[in-house]
């Protein structure tokens, strides 16, 4: 199979993922903005990979305005994560090399905020192999947009002018994403993902990124 691009997720793909804890903390200190003190289920529901539902769970429970606290809760986010990666504690993976040598026009999708790739492209020189890259504003827009919504991963490839594109993702959400948007899917089980199950099934699964780029030249 022939593609007109690679599209990639960021974090468990490119970055390694952010530290629960220091997202932990940051959905707390959002909590503590509105003068509320929550219950561990409630933290949890919001620190990470967040759904739709579990957002309206949340500011019924504590009679929040979804779009004010969902601003403060990815604000923080996004805070947090620029501090891990300034003292160097978030890195990307060694693989990251085999950029340089893919032999098509790429691109990001990632549902992190959108602050967060850009300085990540930045801080770790990544930015010059992308000709478009996508997170989240903090907005309820935004995040009713996010994967496994198709709309970033077309904004992405009218961006490119291709139709033809293989999306990389280590999640189930990316993969859904990619068939949802008529793409073609990869898998990446990097370390953290040994032991995750899928419900769906991606084209093809990989252990990294030199096998994405063997893949392009089939």
């Amino acid at each position: 199979m022939s593609y007109d691009a690679v599209l990639f997720d960021n974090d468990g793909v490119l970055v390694k993922p952010p530290n629960g804890t220091a997202l932990r903390e940051a959905a707390l200190s959002a909590f503590a903005e509105f003068g509320v003190e929550p219950d561990d289920d409630h933290l949890a529901a919001v620190s990470r990979s967040v759904t739709p539902d579990d957002l309206k769970r949340v500011c019924d429970a504590y009679d929040f305005a979804p779009a004010e606290f969902w601003e403060a809760r990815d604000t923080a986010a996004s805070n947090a994560q620029l501090r891990e990666l300034k003292a160097g504690r978030t890195t990307t993976y060694d693989d990251v090399d085999a950029l340089k040598s893919f032999p098509r026009p790429m691109g990001i999708v990632s549902s992190n905020q959108h602050a967060t790739i850009e300085f990540m492209l930045d801080h770790f020189d990544l930015g010059r192999h992308f000709e478009t890259y996508y997170g989240r504003p903090p907005t309820l827009d935004a995040f009713h947009r996010k994967k496994p919504e198709p709309y970033f991963l077309e904004q992405a490839l009218a961006d490119l002018g291709v139709d033809s594109a293989l999306f990389v993702g280590d999640s189930e959400s990316d993969v859904v994403a990619a068939h949802n948007a008529d793409l073609d899917s990869v898998f990446i089980r990097r370390p953290h993902r040994s032991e995750y199950d899928l419900s769906v099934d991606p084209t093809y699964e990989v252990q990294g990124l030199r096998e994405i780029r063997e893949l392009l030249r089939g």
